[in-house]
């Protein structure tokens, strides 16, 4: 058998945590019973950010150290993809610069969709493959979902060569079993009855997975390093391993204090997790539930070691902040009607047509550079912007999206319409002598000044309410290291 596996993985969560013990607070007049689950933080994404925009930064912690390899399919797994009917993931690989020339596909529907995702990248070793899962998880005021699940992204390159983890096998079960569900008119999950779930589909299906992947493999539980349960609270998930024959001691924990359950997105998260710390040879085994189970076993390679300067969960939880505003946690996702004046009563149409022919500068941040002074512009014109150059046809391709900037003024201004008041803007410093007026992301009030050193990160710019249509385009935020 063809090797196949892991290359490079990378991982992305929103900077904002929100504090559950404010989420608690807001609703213990009417559910007191919510306070005990009031512990740790849950990540959620700021007001411009969405299952697109993390799966945008997840996909460049994965393949910006990975420059030697041009994915030929790229997969995007979620549950919360802003558009029904537009592949989301050919927009996430034009922001990722990758060649048109392709294959693009959207997965979801299920919390299977993620490992779903892998096994289809798995399934063909002729070409490297890009695997992202990304979810944004919208939850209803006062449920146990808004205080357990949170946002996050992770990414993986598969291919043939230059393995950290080789693929091993996997089994799948599809049964329809529903343990919760969201009708396509839906904005939210219906969940059934806890119990039921428990004995009748997850104590039954994932042993019943497990137990046959390891009989194809001809090998034993005691062989398994790392045992990854998506979605499951540290309870279920040592009586599920006992069930399944599986080592206690050998679990992750999971996310649950920091992050939150990440849908469809978590087992991946887990995944990029574990490799990140796992020794050659060791067995990983990873298990996704949803309306059936997937189980996949990877066996870490002696390029394992290289998985340790790569961007994965710790460092970008490390970057995250505490936010007890609950208030504005509902007005990020809409769940409060805010009043924003009279600037928020405009016409957001996006021309189509002006989009598709500029999509390169808006969507890819592809500028130009001057053959003849050096000088980089945004966006790229005929004429060379030089007041001592000046000259005509002199452009070259410039990616922005990777350039490290820095404040050279900025404004904080609480007129403008922001749905994160105040709305942040200045002009940034690039090299090859170049500036540009841009929208900042990510500072609170107060931290911007003079000098301080930005990464471009790709985020919504602005929402269509008419037509529920997203626009987005590149924002300067505070660089991390």
């Amino acid at each position: 058998m063809t090797n196949i596996g892991i290359k490079a993985f990378g991982a992305y969560v929103p900077r904002r945590r929100l504090s559950r013990a404010a989420i608690a607070e807001a609703h213990f007049w009417a559910k007191p019973g919510l306070r005990g689950l009031g512990r740790g933080t849950r990540a959620i994404c700021s007001h411009d950010e969405d299952v697109i925009t993390m799966a945008v930064e997840a996909g460049r912690a994965c393949i910006d150290g990975f420059q030697q390899s041009s994915p030929k399919k790229l997969f995007l797994a979620s549950t919360g993809l802003p558009f029904a009917d537009r592949q989301n993931a050919t927009l996430v690989g034009e922001a990722l610069g990758l060649d048109e020339n392709i294959q693009t596909a959207d997965y979801t529907g299920s919390q299977r969709a993620g490992t779903g995702a892998l096994l289809q990248s798995l399934s063909n070793a002729s070409c490297d493959s890009l695997v992202i899962g990304s979810e944004k998880c919208l939850t209803k005021p006062g449920s146990i979902d808004e205080l357990i699940v949170g946002d996050g992204a992770a990414s993986f390159l598969m291919g043939s060569e230059q393995l950290v983890a080789k693929f091993v096998g996997s089994h799948s079960i599809s049964r329809d079993l529903v343990d919760h569900y969201r009708a396509s008119h839906s904005d939210y999950n219906y969940v059934l009855e806890e119990r039921w779930v428990r004995d009748e589909g997850i104590m039954r299906i994932i042993p019943e997975a497990v137990e046959k992947l390891l009989l194809e493999q001809n090998m034993e539980s005691e062989s398994i390093d790392h045992v990854l349960m998506a979605g499951f609270d540290s309870r279920l998930t040592s009586n599920l391993a006992a069930r399944c024959g599986l080592d206690h001691a050998k679990l992750h924990k999971g996310f649950r204090e920091t992050i939150g359950h990440a849908g469809s997105a978590d087992a991946l998260i887990l995944l990029a997790d574990v490799l990140q710390s796992a020794e050659a040879g060791e067995q990983v085994l990873l298990i996704g539930f949803g309306q059936g189970c997937d189980v996949l076993l990877f066996q870490a390679t002696d390029l394992i070691s290289r998985t340790r300067s790569f961007r994965g969960v710790e460092l970008t939880i490390s970057h995250g902040i505490e936010d007890d505003n609950y208030l504005r946690f509902l007005s990020f996702n809409r769940l409060v009607d805010m009043d924003w004046g009279m600037r928020a009563e405009r016409d957001n149409r996006t021309a189509q047509s002006a989009f598709f022919r500029n999509r390169r500068a808006v969507t890819g941040f592809i500028g130009g550079v001057c053959k003849v002074c050096g000088v980089a512009q945004f966006p790229r014109t005929d004429l060379c912007v030089n007041p001592e150059c000046g000259k005509a046809n002199t452009q070259e391709d410039e990616a922005f999206s990777c350039k490290r900037g820095e404040v050279k003024s900025f404004t904080e201004d609480w007129l403008a319409l922001s749905l994160n008041p105040p709305l942040m803007y200045g002009s940034v410093r690039f090299d090859k002598k170049s500036t540009l007026m841009m929208e900042y992301a990510d500072f609170s009030v107060g931290e911007l000044s003079i000098g301080t050193p930005l990464e471009m990160v790709f985020r919504i710019k602005d929402f269509d309410e008419l037509r529920g249509y997203h626009r987005y385009f590149w924002k300067a935020a505070p660089f991390k290291n």
